[in-house]
């Protein structure tokens, strides 16, 4: 996908964390951990995955959602889910 649609995919991402998981936003890039940067729990995480789901019409497996280290690993999957639809 392009650049655009990447940012679209992230725009998206980062409501959904504003407001599932009240993630401040300042400063937020693809390179943050979800655990360790955002403080986001496994409970949380799902929560945001449901969000994500509904959000992107993707979904998104217990495995694969434990594998999402970074905000641009959920990016990657969104959009690689896209260009394989």
């Amino acid at each position: 996908m392009t650049a655009t649609a990447n940012t679209t995919i992230f725009d998206g991402i980062a409501r959904i964390l504003d407001e599932v998981a009240e993630v401040e936003l300042t400063g937020l890039d693809l390179s943050k951990s979800l655990r360790e940067d955002l403080d986001v729990d496994s409970l949380l995480l799902v929560e945001i995955m449901v969000a994500i789901e509904s959000e992107f019409g993707v979904s998104i497996s217990d495995e694969e959602a434990a594998g999402f280290v970074t905000l641009g690993d959920i990016v990657d999957f969104i959009d690689d889910s896209a260009a394989a639809a």
